[in-house]
Parts: structure tokens; C-alpha cells; sequence
């Protein structure tokens, strides 16, 4: 197997979670439980990845700050409702212990770590299966290059010798300004019209997709 990188670095929602629909809901929900218009999924499904004080005040530009922790409140308590319950990609969670046995497997999310380290619990990875994790508790916002920078500095790595799996154009900005190499996957957030619009240098369908490409050794050049 051709391995040119050392460790993979993966988004969570979207990526390894099949987590979107819960989240367009949770944020449509919240803008409901506000008097507020909500927005259409298209919008939702945009902000997906981003920092959840980020994404409410994309979603509602010209809300007081008051607005937008409200809004944000009622998010958390939405989406953390006891009937949501996270849950992995079949294919994803059949592959990634595969991946462990020839790649060091860390996390970039847009996710507080509270949010986080519950849905690891919830889905069983909670024991040190990824070597390291970063969320928007400890690192700026995506797509801003911290949170793949300093994964790097703890792991001794250069940007280059990782990979970055997102489903979003922020994971695949955040590669691009860290000089990071990035795949994109179709099966969460954004299209792959949108997709197109960021640098990658490759873009597959699911979680299975991206293995087939990796095992292949394929790497062509960024888009």
C-alpha cells in the first residue's frame, strides 16, 4: 500500500457521523422555539462544521447577541434531546478500526468538546481510539488552520504528512490554509457543486469510497 501520510484527520458530523438530518432539524427547531423564521435546510446543512455561535449568526445576521445565544441554547437542547442518539456510518464504523492498524486516526469538529465526548461515548470510541481529538473548545473555528496546526504540534507531525476527510468546504478550507492535503465526501452536508469550490485532491462518495481510494495509493492534484 502506498501510505504517503501519517495520520488521517477526520471531521465528525457528516463524516464519520450520520449526524446531518439531526442537525438541520435541531437548528430549524431552535429558530422555531425563538419566533424566528427558520432556515431552509440548504442554509442549515451550510453551516454544519462551523462553531456554533459562527453558524447562528450566519444563519441570522442581524440578531442582537442576546438573539444569537438563545438561538444557540435551543439548539444545544434539541439536539442533545434524549431521542437523538448519535450513530457512525455503517461504513465508517466497519473501516476505522482497519485504519488504525496503518494510520495514527484523529478528529477536527466543529463540536464543543462536551458534545464531543458524548457522541465518542455514544457511539463506543470513547477509549483512546482516536490518538488525538480537537474541537472548538480548545482551537478557532473552522476554517481557520488551529485545530489541524496544533494536532500536529502534539502528534510531532508537519501539516503535510496528514490527510484531512471532511464534508464540508469548511473542512476542506481549513486543510488548504493549514497546507494540508484534504479528501471530500459526499455523503454529509454539502453538495458536490459546493464541494468544487474548495481545494481537494480527491472527492469520493462515502466512507467506503474514500478506503478504496486510499488502498489504491491514487493521489492527484489538488482542485
Amino acid at each position: 500500500m502506498n501510505k504517503p501520510y501519517q495520520a488521517l484527520i477526520f471531521d465528525w458530523d457528516g463524516t464519520l457521523a450520520d449526524s446531518t438530518s439531526t442537525i438541520v432539524q435541531a437548528v430549524q427547531a431552535a429558530f422555531q422555539d425563538n419566533d424566528l423564521p427558520p432556515p431552509s435546510n440548504e442554509a442549515a446543512q451550510h453551516i454544519i462544521g462551523l462553531a456554533l455561535p459562527k453558524a447562528m449568526a450566519y444563519l441570522a445576521p442581524t440578531a442582537s447577541e442576546l438573539q444569537l445565544q438563545n438561538l444557540a441554547e435551543a439548539y444545544k437542547r434539541r439536539f442533545l434531546h434524549p431521542d437523538n442518539t448519535m450513530r457512525l456510518f455503517e461504513d465508517a464504523k466497519a473501516l476505522l478500526p482497519s485504519l488504525r492498524q496503518d494510520y495514527w486516526l484523529t478528529v477536527a469538529t466543529g463540536k464543543s468538546r462536551r458534545g464531543l465526548d458524548r457522541a465518542l461515548q455514544e457511539v463506543g470510541l470513547n477509549q483512546g481510539f482516536f490518538l488525538a481529538t480537537r474541537t472548538v473548545d480548545e482551537c478557532a473555528s473552522k476554517p481557520s488552520p488551529d485545530m489541524i496546526l496544533s494536532l500536529c504540534d502534539e502528534l510531532g507531525l508537519e501539516p503535510k504528512d496528514c490527510l484531512m476527510i471532511g464534508d464540508t468546504t469548511h473542512d476542506l478550507w481549513m486543510a488548504h490554509n493549514a497546507g494540508c492535503d484534504a479528501v471530500a465526501v459526499l455523503c454529509g452536508a454539502h453538495t458536490r457543486e459546493t464541494l468544487l469550490s474548495a481545494p481537494h485532491v480527491a472527492m469520493v462518495d462515502d466512507f467506503q469510497g474514500f478506503v478504496n481510494w486510499l488502498q489504491s495509493g491514487l493521489k492527484v492534484e489538488t482542485v
